[in-house]
C-alpha cells in the first residue's frame, strides 16, 4: 500500500472515530457530571470541588512550510500544543489541539475554546455543593501550575518567595492533585508511541490524529473501567511531594482579582484545618 493510500485511510478513520464517538467519550461535562468528577477528586486526591486539572503537551511535528518559526518551541523542536484537562481517573474531559508550539501554556490557554467556555460558564461553575468549611459554598475549580493566571475557576500555586507553612501546604495539596494530568499525558505517550517522534504529516492532519488518540485513550478507560493500578497511583502521591515546596516564579498579584485570591485563601485555610489535613502534608510542608 503506497503512502498516499495509507495517509488517506488514516484521515478517514480519524474523522469517523471522532464524529461517531467523541460525543459519548470526550464531551464537555454537564453540571451533574461536574459534581461526580468533584466527588471523585475528593475521594482520591482529598481536594474538594475540583472538576479537572489542566496542562499542555508539545506534540512533535515536521517543520511546516513557510511557518516554521511559529511552531518552533523553547525545547528546540517543532510542535503543536495539546491542551488537556483530565479528571481524577486520568481521563480527558476536554482537549484543545493545534496552538503554535512557540506559545506559552498561559498563552495557548487564553486562546483556547476551553478558556472561552470557562469564562462564559463562570456563573454556573460558582454553584456547586459546599464542602466542610462551616458550610461555605465554593465554586468548581480546575487546577493549573504557575504558567496560568489565577481565576475564580482556576487555582494555581502561591508564587511568592519565603512561603508560609500554610501556603506550602496548599501548594503541596494542589501539586498532589495535579499529578492526574501528568499521568494522563504519560499514559498517552506510553500507549501511543507515535507521539514519541515527529508526526510527519500536514499540521491539520496531525491535529486530527492527536484528537483521535486522546479519544481512544478515553474509550479504553471507559471500557476497562480503570486507569492504572494502585501502585502507580501511590507512586504519584509520593512524587507529588517533590514539587510542593518549590518557590515558583513570581507573578504580579495586581493581575489577580480579589475574588480569585479569596477563593485560594479559603482553600488554604481549609487544608490547614483539622477537617481536611492529611499526614503527608505535614512531612512535606515542614521540610
Amino acid at each position: 500500500m503506497d503512502h498516499y493510500t495509507v495517509g488517506k485511510t488514516v484521515d478517514q478513520v480519524s474523522d469517523v472515530l471522532w464524529s461517531r464517538l467523541s460525543s459519548k467519550h470526550l464531551t464537555v461535562p454537564d453540571h451533574d457530571r461536574f459534581l461526580h468528577i468533584a466527588t471523585k477528586f475528593q475521594e482520591r486526591w482529598n481536594f474538594p470541588n475540583v472538576i479537572g486539572c489542566i496542562d499542555g503537551k508539545h506534540i512533535r511535528i515536521k517543520c511546516p512550510p513557510k511557518a516554521g518559526s511559529l511552531f518552533y518551541n523553547y525545547k528546540e523542536f517543532f510542535s503543536i500544543v495539546l491542551k488537556g484537562v483530565a479528571d481524577s481517573e486520568c481521563r480527558f474531559i476536554f482537549i484543545d489541539v493545534g496552538a503554535y508550539g512557540k506559545q506559552s501554556d498561559g498563552g495557548t490557554f487564553s486562546a483556547s475554546t476551553l478558556y472561552h467556555f470557562l469564562e462564559d460558564s463562570e456563573s454556573t461553575l460558582r454553584k456547586p455543593a459546599s464542602f466542610e468549611r462551616s458550610g461555605t459554598e465554593m465554586p468548581f475549580i480546575i487546577l493549573g501550575d504557575e504558567a496560568y493566571r489565577l481565576k475564580t475557576y482556576l487555582m494555581k500555586p502561591f508564587a511568592r518567595k519565603n512561603l508560609s507553612y500554610e501556603e506550602r501546604v496548599f501548594n503541596y495539596r494542589l501539586s498532589r492533585a495535579r499529578r492526574c494530568i501528568e499521568c494522563a499525558f504519560g499514559i498517552l505517550t506510553a500507549k501511543w508511541r507515535l507521539l514519541n517522534k515527529a508526526i510527519e504529516t500536514k499540521v491539520q492532519k496531525a491535529e486530527g490524529i492527536v484528537r483521535c488518540i486522546c479519544l481512544l485513550q478515553n474509550i479504553i478507560i471507559d471500557l476497562e473501567g480503570k486507569t492504572h493500578d494502585p501502585s502507580v497511583q501511590e507512586t504519584l502521591r509520593i512524587r507529588g511531594s517533590r514539587h510542593a515546596n518549590t518557590n515558583v516564579s513570581c507573578s504580579s498579584f495586581s493581575q489577580f482579582s480579589k475574588g480569585a485570591m479569596d477563593i485560594r485563601n479559603a482553600f488554604k485555610e481549609y487544608f490547614n484545618g483539622p477537617a481536611a489535613a492529611i499526614p503527608s502534608q505535614n512531612l512535606c510542608a515542614g521540610c
